[in-house]
Parts: structure tokens; C-alpha cells; sequence
């Protein structure tokens, strides 16, 4: 993205860039066919579910002004705008906790004002909403989102391991709220005068909307309730966790396997759904808890719709009073907004279409104000729901061109090619897949190159020219790790998801039915999916590793800093990453100033320029800070003998999902897996090979890490015997070259 502050310039380069592309992004999901629906369910779970929650949150702490309802016609009515109008679609938009933490502090300050109160409560934060767009108006056209580009990886793991802990949050014990009840505060609550608002904790208590003369109520049934809500809750999140890998399983086949993986995440929800009425004949009315929501048709469920005609009867102190919340407002919606945006296309993705910062900001204005005038809460770009979304496609273009792939593979098999015509074949085949953009020249990316040890087994026989098999390429392991990642970039995914969250407004009644305990268990899920990858939390489970296991970091593909950056280093900006961590995580359960910790996070720029490099060396600082997640290949502590056959020590990778080792769950970021490819040349016999070498690690003169980790091998793997394998190197290859005499078939 260009840095400009330029007023108008950089909507004007959003809006260029995405034109120019907007009938591929329509097309482009078309033809996808009815693989389409993989992503758009797994994402319209991700998006629907917390919406619902946060909904239930805002009825208890709105007092019902504010239901599921609204955040769920909030969500799909922006989502649908978006995708449809929007720069970028793979930007999920929805309502997100600091909205709710923010209704949450007005609502409490105006329920108490004589001339305000609950009544005016909508049409007070409505000027709120015309505030908050104007001033991100006015960000958007001075382009104020080009600060985004200096949020660096510090920044951004943070934020996403911040979310990460307000969702885990939110299963276990949700809001701590001090505002009781007279009938509250005479009940026994082991945080005193604090009540749990949502998660696990709070099916152990009685609902602050409940009568507690209830038989559900009593302590022996409220301990049932409990104990009942953990099963749900950890059920589903442990057979949710299982399912994504599904991939990977041994057992099953290709189609069920994947079938599970790309649906079972919603299935599971169904299923522990299905499990929680099991009893239900066996215990009192209201065991296990279910969602509370008025349904649309209720009467005054609708009375919000036409708060535009009460905003005038708003006293002019408090119209201009609305000003100071509207900037906090403005604030939280335009580094959210934009750092989701980031994070759904990242540099490693290998997106070909243009970002939007500028233009969404603009939009996200309109949005704000049209939600504010029809009485409910605005959305804006969430996390994790954005880069899981961009996964998800990701995952959806591996499997459209892996299939075009295998099908040529077979097809050229039965032709009798050579290894080299047979890379030739899957390469027209990739580049027939591709789609040119208008504006651009075609990707560069193309397939990548053969594996050492497909060269080494197609040499091994000493004439490389010889009919290839299947003995010589795995079709259903190889095609994986030729095909660079990619996103199969298009709006329809986005517009049917938030279409279906509108249909959960109408399927209220059979909403209700999910079990709370499901939905604690699912946010449970969300917030472990968003760790792996995320470096940061790689590098707190590095401080818990003993010193004598360490070397098992190297055994598989790990960040260069691992062997670049002292450990000392590693653990002093650790720790600095993790007390600043708290200190965002402390404020937001601070009343009213809770909600500006991504101000906090926003100061990280400004700390991350100026004050870390007066503490760490540039070049740890570039390690640790990449742009980029670059990892250097594994260097594997072999228990082997030193007269075994060389090419028997080769593993190969498992067929899973390939994408799960290339992609984080939360924040899309692909690890560049930096194992030795062929080249332009092969030799005849895996004797010429070379020893293999790191291309970033080569630019060093030496790695200080490597060798002290060596020497922290545990005595068991230290005797006679046993050496270091490493992983040769392939030299020139003749791959895609006929060689003068030799004949093709």
C-alpha cells in the first residue's frame, strides 16, 4: 500500500485498483462451483456464533434494549454491503466485543439521566454513530491508514494473542460486572459484589434474568447444570479441534476425510446440539441453559428500527456531548477495521488483487452512520473471523488446483513421460488454472520445483529419461508440495455468509435451542486455533522448554531466529512482549477506559522505532521483528547407523492437509519452508549431492545458535553410532530439458 496522506489520493487508488478487478471477483467464485459452500459455512459459523453471544451479552446489559437480534441484522446487513460495494472482500465485517464494551459504558451513563434515560438510550448513541462516521470520514480522506504500514509483527502477534485471550475469556468466565441488583447482592457469588457474565463459570450460578425460587436453581440442580456444561463445552471443542485435522487422519477416505475437515466444525455444533437434549426429560425446565432472545415478530422487537425519528427529542447538551464517546469509537473501529484488513492479506499469501484501507475506512463510515440511524450497533472487521476467512480460501484454491493436477499427473503416466515432460504438463496444467488480471501481468509464482528426493529416485536407476511412476512421484504427496500457496480471491463467500447470518434472524426460534455451554466451547475453539503460528506464543513455549530439549525445535522447520538470535535475547524480548501483553489484557477490565487498549497497541509503533532498538541490536530486532515469516529448514538428530543406505534416511511428508504446516489458524501467515529444491539441473546418482544449506542462513557467516544447540543434546542421543543427518543438497538437474541423443516418449 502506498503511504500518502495526500487528502482523497488514496481512496482514489483503492477505488482504481478495484474496479478494475470487480467482474473477476464474482466470476471468480462462480466458477468454484459448489466447493464455494466449504469456506462460506466454515465462516459463517466462525462469524454467527460470537454475533449471538455478544447479542445475549448486550439483552442482559442493555436490560433489553439491545438483543441477538440486532447484532445479527447488524452483522449481515454491513457484511452484505460490504461484500457487494467493499474493496476488499475477504474482510469480514461483524459485531465485535469492544462495541459491546462500548454500548455497555453508555447505556450505564445514560440509564441514570433523568433527561435521557433508557428511553432516549438509541437515539443518543445514534449521534454517537454520526459523529464516529464523520470522523472516520475524515481519516479515511487524509489517509490516515497508511500508518498501518509500520505496524510491524510485534503489533500484530500481539493484538491477535490479546483476542485470543478475551475469547478464551469469554468461554471461562466472561464479564465481571460490579452493577448488581438489589436481587444480586443477596446472592453468594465467590467474587463478592462481582458477577460472571457468560462462559463455563456461570452455569454453575443462576441467571441475573432468572427468578433463583426455581427448581433449576437450586444447588444440587445448578451443579448438575455445571458439570453438564463442561461436558458440552469441552466436547465440542475437543472433536472441533480434531475434525480440522481430518485431513491428516489414516483412516477414511480421500473425500470423507476431507468432507469432515471442511464441515465438521459445524456438524460438531449439531451434534453436541443433539447430545444436550438427551436428559431433557430427566431434569427440570432450563437444564442445560439455552440462548435467551425475543424473536423478531415480538412485540417492540422492532420499536428500534425507527429511532431516527427520536434523535431530535435528544437534548442539544448531550447531541454535542456525544462527541467524546463517538472518538472513542472512531478510534477502536479504525485500528480494528484495519488491522483485520491486514491480517486477511498479508505479503504471504500471494494475493494478486490490490488492498483497500483507505476506501473501506470510507465505507465503514456510511455503514456506522446507517446502523446507528435504524437503532442498532454497528459492525466492523473482526479477528480472528477476517484472516480465518482468507485460510479458508487458501485451503478452497489448494484443492481446485491440486485435482487439476493429479488428473494430469495420471493422464501423463499413462503417456510414459520422463520426469521432466511430466513437470512440463503440470505446469501448462497450473497455468491454464490461472486467471490473468486485467491490469497486471500473470503471477510469477508457478508450480514449485521437484523435490531432492523425487530427482534422487528418478536418478537412481542412473538414466533419469525413463518413464516415471508412481514408484518415482507419489501423486497424492508430491502434487502437494509443487503447489505454491495461493487464495481463490472473490466476494461470493463473503456475500453468502453474511446472507446466512441475516436468515438466523428469521430462524430465531431454532437458534435458541443451542445449549450456552456449545457456544463457551466455541469460543474456546476459536481462541486455540489463532495460537499456532503466531510467533509469539512459538517463543513463550521456547522459555518453557528445557534447555536439554531444546534442540528438538531444530528437528522441525523453525524460525531463523532460533538459530540467529541468543537465547538470553529470545527470552528478554519475550518477556517484554508478554508483560505488555498483561498490561493491554488488564485494561480492559478497567470501567470505561477498558475500552481503549488498542490504544495501547497503536503506541506499540512508536515503541517499537524509538525505544527497542536502544535495547536489542538491529539485527536480533530484524530476526525477531521479520516482516515476513521466514523459517530455515529442519535439522534432524538422527539415531541412525553410519554404514545405513543414505537414501533410506529420506522421510517424506504425510499427506495432510498441507496448508495446516504452511498457514496459521488465526492471522493467515504462511511459513516459508526453505528445504532444497532442484533447480535447472539434476546429476545421474545421488552420490554428486551436496551437502544442503540454508539461502538465509548462508548470507551469515555463522550461526551462533546451531552449534549451542547442538551441544544441549540429551546423553541418549550423544553415543556411539549416532550422527547428525543432513539433508543433501541437489546440484544442476536437467529437468525440462531433452538432452542431445535421448529419446521421449
Amino acid at each position: 500500500m502506498e503511504e500518502t496522506f495526500v487528502p482523497f489520493r488514496g481512496i482514489k487508488n483503492d477505488l482504481k485498483g478495484r474496479i478494475l478487478c470487480y467482474k473477476q471477483d464474482w466470476t471468480g467464485g462462480v466458477r468454484s462451483g459448489f466447493r464455494i459452500l466449504a469456506p462460506t459455512t466454515y465462516i459463517f459459523f466462525a462469524s454467527a456464533i460470537p454475533v449471538i453471544s455478544f447479542g445475549e451479552q448486550l439483552e442482559r446489559y442493555t436490560n433489553g434494549t439491545i438483543t441477538a437480534v440486532q447484532t445479527l441484522a447488524s452483522t449481515a446487513l454491513c457484511g452484505i454491503i460490504h461484500s457487494i460495494v467493499g474493496g476488499q472482500p475477504l474482510l469480514i465485517l461483524g459485531v465485535a466485543e469492544p462495541t459491546v464494551l462500548m454500548y455497555t459504558f453508555m447505556f450505564n451513563f445514560a440509564k441514570d439521566r433523568k433527561d435521557l434515560g433508557q428511553e432516549l438510550f438509541l437515539a443518543w448513541t445514534g449521534w454517537v454513530c454520526v459523529w464516529t462516521a464523520l470522523l472516520l470520514f475524515i481519516l479515511a480522506i487524509l489517509g490516515a491508514c497508511s500508518i498501518i504500514n509500520r505496524f510491524t509483527r510485534v503489533a500484530g502477534e500481539l493484538f491477535g494473542l490479546l483476542i485470543a485471550m478475551l475469547f478464551m475469556q469469554q468461554a471461562i468466565r466472561g464479564e465481571l460486572d460490579a452493577s448488581q441488583t438489589e436481587l444480586d447482592t443477596k446472592l453468594t457469588f465467590p467474587l463478592g459484589n462481582f458477577e460472571p457474565r457468560g462462559g463455563v463459570v456461570e452455569e454453575f450460578g443462576i441467571p441475573r434474568r432468572e427468578d433463583p425460587n426455581q427448581t433449576a436453581f437450586l444447588p444440587s440442580w445448578r451443579f448438575g447444570n455445571g458439570m453438564f456444561a463442561l461436558v458440552l463445552s469441552f466436547g465440542l471443542l475437543l472433536t472441533a479441534l480434531r475434525s480440522r485435522k481430518a485431513r491428516s487422519w489414516r483412516y477414511g477416505t480421500g473425500w470423507l476425510r476431507g468432507l469432515i475437515a471442511d464441515y465438521g466444525v459445524p456438524f460438531m455444533v449439531l451434534v453436541w446440539t443433539a447430545v444436550s437434549y438427551i436428559p431433557v426429560n430427566d431434569v427440570p425446565k432450563g437444564i442445560p441453559r439455552r440462548l435467551f432472545s425475543p424473536n423478531p415478530w415480538s412485540p417492540g422487537a422492532y420499536s428500534n428500527w425507527t429511532v431516527v425519528k427520536e434523535m431530535l427529542n435528544v437534548p442539544p447538551l448531550y447531541i454535542v456531548g456525544a462527541f467524546i464517546p463517538a472518538t472513542m469509537i472512531a478510534v477502536l473501529y479504525y485500528f480494528d477495521h484495519s488491522v483485520a484488513s491486514q491480517l486477511a492479506q498479508q505479503k504471504e499469501f500471494n494475493l494478486k488483487k490490490p488492498a483497500s484501507y483507505h476506501y473501506d475506512l470510507l465505507l465503514l463510515g456510511f455503514l456506522v452512520i446507517l446502523c446507528g440511524l435504524i437503532g442498532i450497533p454497528p459492525s466492523n472487521g473482526v479477528i480472528p473471523q477476517s484472516p480465518m476467512h482468507t485460510k479458508s480460501l487458501a485451503t478452497l484454491k489448494h484443492q481446485l488446483l491440486r485435482n487439476k493436477l493429479v488428473s494430469t499427473v495420471r493422464k501423463s503416466m499413462r503417456k510414459n513421460v520422463n520426469l521432466g515432460q511430466l513437470y512440463n504438463n503440470m505446469q501448462e496444467a497450473y497455468n491454464e488454472m490461472q486467471t490473468p488480471l486485467v491490469y497486471q501481468t500473470p503471477s510469477g509464482l508457478g508450480l514449485k520445483e521437484l523435490k531432492e528426493s523425487t530427482i534422487q529416485l528418478a536418478s537412481s536407476t542412473g538414466y533419469i529419461d525413463a518413464p516415471v511412476d508412481e514408484t518415482v512421484f507419489d501423486v497424492d504427496k508430491d502434487v502437494d508440495d509443487l503447489l505454491p500457496v495461493e487464495v481463490k480471491e472473490q466476494r461470493l463467500s463473503n456475500l453468502l455468509q453474511a446472507t446466512m447470518v441475516g436468515a438466523c434472524v428469521a430462524a430465531m426460534p431454532v437458534l435458541k435451542k443451542i445449549p450456552t455451554s456449545v457456544l463457551w466451547g466455541y469460543f474456546a475453539f476459536m481462541a486455540i486455533e489463532s495460537l499456532p503460528g503466531n510467533q509469539f506464543w512459538e517463543r513463550i513455549l521456547l522459555l518453557f522448554t528445557a534447555p536439554s530439549r531444546r534442540y528438538k525445535v531444530l528437528e522441525e522447520c523453525h524460525a531463523t531466529f532460533v538459530e540467529t538470535v541468543p537465547f538470553k535475547t529470545i527470552a528478554t524480548f519475550t518477556l517484554f512482549q508478554t508483560a505488555y501483553l498483561l498490561v493491554c489484557f488488564g485494561i480492559t477490565w478497567i470501567p470505561i477506559a477498558g475500552v481503549l487498549f488498542p490504544l495501547m497497541i497503536m503506541l506499540l509503533v512508536p515503541v517499537r522505532q524509538y525505544l527497542l532498538p536502544k535495547f536489542f541490536k538491529g539485527v536480533h530486532l530484524q530476526e525477531l521483528d521479520a516482516a515476513e515469516y521466514e523459517e530455515a529448514p529442519a535439522i534432524t538428530f538422527n539415531m541412525l547407523c553410519e554404514d545405513q543406505d543414505p537414501q533410506a534416511r529420506i522421510t517424506r511428508i504425510d499427506s495432510g492437509e498441507i496448508l495446516d504446516e504452511m498457514i496459521t489458524r488465526s492471522r493467515g501467515e504462511i511459513r516459508h519452508t526453505q528445504s532444497p529444491k532442484v533447480t535447472s539441473s539434476s546429476p545421474a546418482s545421488v552420490g554428486d549431492m551436496k551437502p544442503a544449506y540454508s539461502p538465509r542462513l548462508s548470507q551469515r557467516a555463522y550461526s551462533p545458535r546451531v552449534n549451542e544447540l547442538r551441544a544441549e543434546l540429551s546423553p541418549g542421543l550423544t553415543g556411539k553410532g549416532l550422527e547428525l543427518k543432513e539433508t543433501p543438497s541437489p546440484g544442476p538437474s536437467i529437468l525440462g530439458k531433452s538432452p542431445h541423443g535421448s529419446s521421449s516418449s
